[in-house]
């Protein structure tokens, strides 16, 4: 097969080295990539979110099969669009991608079926939301309705954090994404992700992972895209897995299929766990990042297979191959992430890294110059490794880290602790 994955981040590099692992793929393209995936695929400079040219790449090139990597082509109707032109594509529809591009469509997706999630308000406008806010009271979670990168999520611990929350979305600090607002009841608990692959029809669990999204040591500081991630999440338990998929994951599915907008891809269920019992936070259309890159890192050649029989209906006779293993994944992101950060830094050390079946390092924004590779995004590197236990994993991936050379990095130094410690 000749392949197209869209994107260029760590999630697609870790998608990449996943699937050139495997004999069915001749040929790998990846649109705009970076360069870590150069060094494993071709690269294509082209506007992902534009269907029209992305259709153009695929005729030119007699792609066979199209796996979306970010959310936004999705919600642009990229899939859509290639559907239509009779090409193989694995990522949903526009929408169906509504569950990820809209807060409030999932929050309405979720009361039609009765699946477990947070009481919550939709609002057009900061007045109303502020008086819902101060008759909720804090804590409380405000949340700008549309794609805002990962970032759109406030927990405010403060009916004051609250209303500034809501006016600076109102005011347009996340774009269009904060023009609606949902602000939603405070769950409590422990989140975890878990991964299920949907083909319209059936659906079939792709495997758990933990995120960290502040930034500091501790959880403490602001939410990021995350500061890494490990795979599996031993919270999320085979029975809350179970539970999950039953009476949320499964209900949601019936009722897009109703709608007339059948999920077809792989569906991101961030689930808040306490007492066993899970309740969605929140669905992501897409792999997250950086989860995406442990479980590639567990799943390896397979992971091709799975996401071509999803694309192709055919779930109900697929299997996923669980080694008893863990993968760990820490990134490297400029000094200043979240915030304010400077690219164009230089990053020693990479060339001596090594590259198996248990150590990899994912590049999620590094561009390549004069031979050197530099750093050209807030979250750059994804050092992952994996092993028979998840201490093992943390010791190499760590390892791989100190053995990078970038002053104008930083990481965070306990990926993994809730299930270490």
């Amino acid at each position: 097969m000749n392949i197209l994955i869209l994107g260029g981040g760590g999630r697609e590099h870790a998608l990449a080295w996943a699937v050139v692992q495997n004999p069915k793929c001749d040929r790998l393209i990846v649109a705009p990539g970076n360069a870590g995936i150069a060094t494993m695929a071709e690269c294509a400079t082209l506007d992902i979110e534009d269907g029209g040219a992305v259709i153009a790449l695929v005729e030119a090139e007699s792609i066979d099969f199209v796996i979306v990597g970010p959310e936004a082509p999705l919600a642009a109707g990229v899939a859509d669009r290639l559907r239509d032109a009779g090409v193989l594509v694995f990522g949903p529809s526009a929408a169906a991608a509504q569950l990820e591009a809209s807060k409030a469509f999932t929050k309405e997706i979720c009361e039609a079926c009765g699946a477990n999630t947070a009481a919550y308000g939709h609002f057009t406008d900061a007045a109303a939301a502020r008086a819902y806010v101060q008759q909720q009271g804090a804590p409380i979670v405000v949340k700008a309705d549309g794609l805002a990168a990962g970032k759109g999520v406030i927990i405010a611990e403060t009916v004051a954090e609250a209303e500034a929350a809501i006016d600076d979305m109102f005011g347009g600090a996340f774009g269009g994404a904060g023009a609606e607002v949902v602000i939603e009841e405070f769950m409590e608990g422990e989140e975890a992700s878990f991964f299920v692959l949907c083909d319209g029809t059936d659906v079939l669990p792709m495997g758990t992972a933990q995120d960290h999204k502040r930034v500091g040591d501790g959880d403490t500081g602001p939410n990021t895209g995350g500061m890494g991630a490990y795979s599996p999440a031993p919270v999320l338990t085979d029975e809350i897995a179970q539970v999950a998929l039953d009476q949320i994951i499964k209900p949601c599915m019936d009722e897009m299929a109703k709608r007339g907008m059948p999920y077809q891809g792989i569906l991101y269920a961030g689930l808040m766990i306490k007492d066993g019992v899970p309740r969605l936070v929140e669905y992501n259309v897409r792999f997250g990042d950086p989860e995406c890159q442990v479980l590639m890192m567990r799943l390896g050649a397979q992971a091709l297979d799975l996401m071509h029989a999803a694309a192709q209906g055919r779930l109900a006779e697929a299997r996923v191959n669980w080694a008893d293993d863990h993968a760990i994944t820490v990134v490297m992101a400029a000094k200043g992430y979240p915030d304010a950060y400077e690219k164009g830094s230089v990053i020693g050390g990479l060339d001596d890294q090594p590259e198996d079946s248990s150590n990899m390092v994912f590049h999620a924004g590094t561009k390549r110059e004069g031979g050197k590779f530099i750093a050209n995004g807030g979250r750059v590197l994804n050092v992952t490794a994996r092993g028979a236990t998840l201490a093992e994993a943390r010791n190499r991936a760590y390892a791989m880290v100190d053995a990078v050379d970038w002053d104008g990095g930083f990481c965070r130094r306990d990926i993994g602790w809730r299930a270490l410690d």
